[in-house]
């Protein structure tokens, strides 16, 4: 509540001299809890009690001049300014010498850690550790303690040192091949080599090499591994061993499909000196390799014999159809099976084939084949991934081994046929294998009833896809034998699976 008392009392009297005067008679003015304002004749402004510092204190004195006013008193404004000056001064002086002990604090812990770091370097390589031993070592340990570092820190060191791994790049694989050289042979395949030319037949002996893995030995022969198209229609199998001597082979199992194929070396026909210097070969694993580890190639480049080739793993798990080159890879048709592979830039010659890839650690973990690659292809090499290999090589290694018969005691089975191709297969639904085109009289195939149209897909089991094949079976067996043939017949509802026993006859027949 405001109290005002009018009215004002307020005389203006303007001198001779110009100058006029303005006086406010003693006029109060009244306000609630006790607070009074005083605006005096003189100009004084005063409060009488309140809460208003700031006016309380402060009084004003009217200047007769120019109707301005002069301050009396201004202790409350310049008092405030004042107050921002000093508290301004002191935070400026308070950061200048945080700032200062700051950059004081910084310079001691680098000169610290500096002086600590030359104690440790000092104390390392010291001449008492050069002279009295190794750091680990009791002389090497006093040397530290005695170096001015605490009992911790000297532990600290040791355990660095002693769990330090040094890692280095082996270019050298000098040990490796002495280790393994003498599990790789030269494999040596003489074929006859047959063409068609205006409905005639001619045929002329051929030859080839390759190379083979020492895999395992059992009572009475000695096993290798190799790719089947380096012993594929073979007459004859020559394996040269690490030492120079030569020893005949035959055929124990294949698998066309994979370009695998076992061979075994009677026992009997290997000299001690021979055996004394043979080795059978570490199988490893190719499911944990990486692109860029190094790896080694061994095997009988070019038929020269034994070269050892390095490189590296290029890639992992190619998608290839083991039994076309590269080119025609873009041309597979679904009946294709497509194998995968390990490619590397280790030389993969003609000769290759059949050989060792090893890792660093001298173990086999692919069986190399030039005949994916080609000659047309530079830095490209293949091989057969081991552990995609492992279980198909165990098995082949338990087959029965053949012996195969002189040509002029062989028996025939009386037919001319086709081979089914893959074209054949997609175009009119024919079964794989081989299309009897004729038949002749008085043959074993004409007593067992093949007629023409059957499909040969089998000859004691083994499958036989082609007529190259069928013949390769029949080396194994003499006229006179009798063999179960798988034919599939055509049908009013397709064609039938059906075996016939036939009796091989001569082939004057």
């Amino acid at each position: 509540m405001y109290e005002n008392n009018y009215p004002n009392s307020y005389n203006n009297t303007e001198g001779n001299s110009g100058t006029e005067t303005n006086s406010v008679n003693n006029t109060s003015y009244g306000q609630g809890n006790n607070n009074t304002w005083h605006y005096g004749n003189s100009g004084s402004f005063s409060g009488a009690s309140g809460s208003d510092a700031g006016y309380r204190q402060s009084s004003y004195v009217q200047g007769t001049g120019q109707n301005g006013y002069t301050g009396k008193s201004g202790r409350g404004h310049r008092q405030g300014t004042g107050k921002k000056f000093v508290i301004a001064t002191c935070c400026g002086l308070f950061f200048g010498i945080f700032a200062g002990l700051g950059f004081q604090a910084v310079d001691s812990a680098t000169d610290f850690l500096r002086s600590r770091t030359e104690k440790e370097d000092s104390a390392l390589a010291g001449e008492d550790l050069n002279t009295q031993g190794s750091v680990g070592d009791a002389a090497g340990g006093e040397a530290l303690l005695h170096s001015g570092l605490s009992e911790e820190d000297v532990r600290t060191i040791q355990d660095l040192i002693s769990n330090q791994t040094v890692q280095t790049t082996v270019t050298d694989v000098t040990q490796v091949v002495k280790q393994v050289m003498p599990a790789v042979v030269s494999v040596n395949n003489r074929y006859i080599e047959r063409m068609s030319f205006f409905g005639q037949e001619y045929s002329q002996e051929a030859g080839g090499s390759g190379s083979g893995i020492i895999v395992g030995k059992n009572d009475t022969e000695l096993l290798l591994v190799t790719n089947y198209h380096v012993v594929e229609s073979a007459e004859e199998l020559t394996v040269q061993f690490v030492d120079g001597s030569q020893s005949q082979a035959q055929i124990k199992g294949s698998d066309a499909d994979k370009d695998l194929a076992v061979i075994a070396v009677q026992l009997t026909d290997i000299e001690s000196d021979t055996m004394d210097q043979i080795a059978i070969a570490k199988l490893g694993s190719s499911d944990d390799l990486t692109v860029g580890e190094p790896v080694i190639a061994i095997g009988n480049a070019l038929g020269y014999g034994q070269s050892v080739t390095t490189g590296v793993i290029s890639a992992l798990d190619r998608a290839i159809d083991a039994n076309a080159t590269p080119t025609q890879v873009s041309a597979q048709t679904e009946d294709t099976e497509i194998n995968t592979f390990i490619q590397t830039d280790a030389a993969i010659n003609p000769g290759n084939s059949g050989g060792a890839l090893l890792n660093s650690a001298g173990e086999v973990i692919g069986i190399n084949s030039n005949k994916i690659g080609g000659s047309a292809i530079e830095g490209m090499g293949y091989a057969i991934p081991i552990s995609d290999a492992r279980p198909i090589i165990e098995n082949l290694m338990t087959k029965q081994t053949r012996l195969k018969v002189d040509e002029e005691k062989r028996g025939y089975l009386g037919i001319t046929g086709l081979d089914v191709t893959a074209d054949l297969v997609q175009l009119y639904g024919l079964p794989k294998g081989v299309y009897v085109s004729n038949v002749m009289e008085d043959t074993g195939a004409a007593a067992a009833g093949l007629v023409r149209g059957d499909i040969i897909t089998a000859i004691n089991g083994e499958e036989v896809t082609s007529m190259a094949e069928l013949k390769e079976e029949l080396c194994y067996y003499a006229a006179g034998e009798t063999v179960e043939l798988t034919i599939m017949q055509g049908s009013p509802v397709g064609y039938q699976a059906k075996s016939v026993q036939l009796t091989l006859g001569k082939s004057s027949q």
